[in-house]
Formats: structure tokens, sequence, C-alpha cells
């Protein structure tokens, strides 16, 4: 391996708070000034590959504009998901101006954080997981990253190690991602980090005070701590001919894969639900080649969740791409000959289908828990350290959880929410006190589309814009009872970087403020935070 040195930079004309991409060869580096001092890091996050030089840097931490992955930005560690590993750091001196940095031949774009070696015959406690979702898998890394050296094991009832769930609606079903690109990890990591892998394994049931978990065939299973991630399960629809062949849910990979292989011989599918995965499933099937109809309830799509201007912007941009609606309706039936042919509505009309999806949400998967306090939903109810009883923590869809900043009791059913709170239990787990004080977020892409949300509001009074709305270029801000909850936008992916920063330190801007269109009027003091 050769090694060399390279001019990178003048240490004159980069500020502190700033950073900069350069390229090394073929190689992109992000330098960052960070209290004066420099630093060469990777310049992609390790995620989806984002420019992270289009991100914010904020107090000390690097947050990536797409999916706000965030970073340490003078060591390029870890600190939040969604991405899993670290940022190469690169050795870097300053002679006079110039800033030399050192390059090899083989300059790698990630590292792997620095994580304990499992000792199970010193170390003899077992730490188990139950889910193998986003909160599960973060958890496993987590605890190996804290110094845990005991055994973990990570139960799913999968038949597959974790993998990207959230692109089972998107690339993955559209036919651009392979199956090989959706696990998150390889066998081997698991192997070569201590982490045991249990399979196809589904609890029925827990007892707390004996800290005994009991499979569905029969097994027991002692442990000292345990995580509770088990997610959601799809709701279906209790209506005549719902349980014909081609009427599917999309949670897993092996329904992707049905839905994928019925799409193969369709021509014409109906989507129940105007939910998050039922309109990015119509966007996936749409470019698959299928005429699509959304049948949904609502007025229009995503009112509830982000109001009547977002929701027409995508029923146009859904229209405009060839997917047909019938809101403010409801399927009653589904019928066929074995499979299904056509879905009934209650208007009356009938809806020829050669495959339906029903995306009505999930509830939460907490049917094996007894003597738990749980929420009216089947969501059990946490602390803030994700703790519901000792020596036992829940973390994703199951968890409502207290909201730092509004003390608000919240259950989120999104990924990277599911990623923080598996890390902050985890965290927990291994005996590092933390306090679950995440800033929600999550993105959805329909078409060539992406919408950004930072924060919860399960409602709002009124929605403040800056811009342009049917231009795909705004900021939409959720207000109630004069403080901002949420932001979502498109096309602003800097701003909403910065502002859930300044969400978890609490230091939104006023409402007025907002009106008079001053939020990033002093951008320069809010990447100083």
């Amino acid at each position: 391996m050769n090694k060399h040195e390279a001019v990178l930079y003048k240490l004159s004309e980069i500020n502190d708070g700033e950073m900069k991409e350069i390229s090394i060869g073929e190689t992109p580096i992000l330098l960052t000034r960070v209290n004066g001092k420099c630093n060469a890091i990777g310049a992609r996050c390790t995620h989806y590959g984002a420019p992270l030089v289009d991100g914010a840097l904020v107090d000390g931490k690097i947050i990536c504009p797409w999916h706000h992955a965030c970073f340490n930005a003078e060591t390029g560690d870890l600190v939040e998901p969604p991405a899993l590993d670290a940022l190469p750091n690169y050795p870097l001196r300053i002679d006079g101006d110039d800033i030399y940095i050192e390059i090899s031949d083989d300059m790698a774009d990630r590292r792997t954080p620095q994580m304990a070696i499992a000792d199970t015959a010193a170390d003899t406690r077992l730490f188990a997981i139950l889910g193998g979702g986003a909160a599960g898998y973060m958890a496993a890394q987590t605890l190996r990253e804290d110094g845990f050296t005991g055994r973990i094991l990570l139960i799913t009832g999968e038949k597959r190690t974790s993998y990207d769930r959230p692109n089972l609606s998107k690339d993955y079903l559209f036919g651009e991602a392979e199956p090989e690109w959706m696990p998150l990890r390889s066998d081997e990591f698991y192997e070569d980090h201590g982490i045991e892998i249990l399979l196809s394994r589904t609890a029925v049931s827990l007892d707390a005070s004996a800290k005994t978990i009991t499979f569905s065939d029969g097994q027991e299973m002692i442990f000292d701590r345990l995580l509770i991630a088990t997610g959601g399960a799809p709701r279906s629809l209790n209506l005549p001919g719902a349980s014909l062949r081609n009427i599917f849910t999309l949670r897993s990979f092996d329904s992707a894969d049905e839905i994928i292989a019925a799409a193969e011989d369709a021509k014409r599918a109906v989507i129940i639900g105007a939910s998050f995965i039922g309109m990015e499933a119509a966007a996936s099937l749409r470019k698959r080649g299928l005429s699509v109809t959304v049948v949904a309830p609502d007025t229009v799509p995503f009112e509830r969740t982000l109001g009547p201007e977002i929701g027409a912007l995508f029923r146009r941009m859904h229209e405009s791409n060839g997917v047909e609606f019938r809101l403010e309706d409801h399927a009653v039936r589904f019928e066929g000959e074995g499979k299904v042919q056509s879905a009934v509505l209650a208007s009356g009309e009938i809806l020829e289908a050669d495959l339906v999806l029903i995306g009505v949400g999930v509830t939460p998967a907490t049917g094996f828990l007894h003597g738990f306090e749980l929420h009216k939903d089947g969501g059990v109810i946490a602390d803030k350290h994700l703790r519901i009883a000792d020596d036992i923590y829940a973390a994703g869809d199951i968890v409502h959880f207290p909201d730092a900043r509004s003390g608000e009791s919240f259950r989120i059913e999104h990924w990277r929410t599911a990623l923080q709170q598996g890390r902050i239990a985890a965290h927990n787990m291994a005996g590092i006190e933390t306090v679950y004080d995440s800033v929600p977020f999550f993105w959805t892409r329909q078409f060539d589309s992406t919408l950004n949300y930072v924060g919860h509001a399960k409602a709002w009074d009124e929605i403040v814009f800056d811009g342009d709305v049917t231009g795909q270029d705004f900021l939409a801000f959720y207000v109630k009872d004069g403080r901002v909850l949420a932001v979502a936008g498109m096309n602003r992916d800097r701003e909403l970087a910065q502002i859930e920063e300044l969400m978890k330190l609490d230091r939104m801007p006023a409402v007025q403020t907002l009106k008079d269109g001053g939020i990033f009027a002093h951008e320069a003091s809010v990447s100083q935070t």
C-alpha cells in the first residue's frame, strides 16, 4: 500500500464552523474546521451516500442532508443513525497556510465503529433482543460499541437477518434495488462481532419476574436483560373476499417478493389506503407499468399528517404520473374466482384488479405481553430511558415514550426513530444511563420527489409556509399553541438538518419570525449553536 502526502486546501480559505468538499483523485474528502482545528473525514454519508457538504455542521456534528444521520465533525464517529458505519478519518498536518493530507491507494469510504470483542467465558450475561428490525439491529451493534462483552442474541420471526425495510415500498418494489443490497449487514459481520441470530422464532409469552421468554415451539429462554422491538403487524380488512389470492399487505421482505411476483402478470392494481406505504407502493407499481387506483376515505392524501396543501400536491404528483384516485370512498368487498378480480366500493363502483394492496396502517405486535401496562392501541408504555420493567426495555413501533420537549406521550412508526430508540435502549441496557430526547424524522420518496419531516405534530392550529408548495420548494411549519411542533419540506435539505438541531435544543424561532421569513437570515449563528 503506497502512502504519500498531498496539499488538500489553504487554511486561510476555511473559516471556523465551515466544511468544504475536496477530491483527491477519485476520493471525495470533507474538510471541517471545528473550534479552530481542521479535520479530514469521509465526504459521503455511509447510509445512502449523500454529499455531507450539503448538510449542516451544527455544534460539532455533521447532519446528513438526506436522512439526518449524524457524525462527529472532528473524528467522523457515528453519532446517530440511520447510518450504521462511521466516516473514515484521514491524517493531516498543517505547514504554514497549507493543509496536507496523507493519502493511500486504498482509501476507504467508511469504517466500522469500534466494537468490543465478545468474551462470554468472562461475561456470562445474556442480553436478548426480540425483533430483528431497525430497533433490534441498532441495539445489537450499540451494545458492542458500548463495551458489552456478554452474549447478544438477536431474535426475529423472519427467516432472514435485518434488512432495509423502508426500501420495500420504494426501490425494491419498483425493481431498482437488488435483493443482495437489502441486508443491513453481512453474515460475517454478525460472526465477527459475536452477535448471535435466531431466525424464524416467535415469542408467545414473557415472564418479567422470572426473566423468561417462551417461544411458539415450547422452548424457553432465560435472559439477564431484554429489549422488546417486535414492531408492527399490518392491519388487514375483514371484508368479504379478503382471503382471495393476490390481496396483499406490505411489511416484510417475503410480502414484497410476493407482490413483485404478482405484478409480473398483472395489469391493474388497486391500493386500499393512502398511507405512506400505500402511496409509495402506488408510485412503484405505476413505474412497473401497471395501472394504479388508490382508494381512501380522505379528502386528499396525508391530510391528517401533512395538511390539505401538501396532500393536494401529492395527489397532483401521482395523477400526473397516471395514478387514479377514488377518495372519500372505501372498499366493501372483493370479488373473484380464486384470486381477486375486482374491488367493490361503497359508492357502488367496481374497480377491476389483478392485485390489491392493503395499506391501512399497523398495530403494535404485543399480543404475547401480559402483565405490562399497555396503551389502548396495544403499544407498551415506557419511561424516558425506554424502560418498561426492571431490566426490560422497548423500542420502535410498539413503544409510547415521553417526548422530551412537549412532555406528551407519543408512539411513532418511523424507521429512523426505531433506530434511534434501539440505540438509546442499548445504552441503558449497557449501564450508560441515557434519556431518549431524539427528534423524530422521516422521509418519503414518491416518483422523483422526496419530502422530509422533522418533529411530530398530532394536531396543529396553523401551518406557516415558506416557499412554493406547488413548485416543491418549501418549508411547512406546524404550529400548536404558538409553538412549532414539526416541519415538513421539499428541496430544503440543509435547512431541515439545521431545524432538527434547533428543535433538539428547544431554540426554534417565534412563529412571527417564521411568518416574516427570518428563520435562516442568521444561518451562520445557527451553525454555531
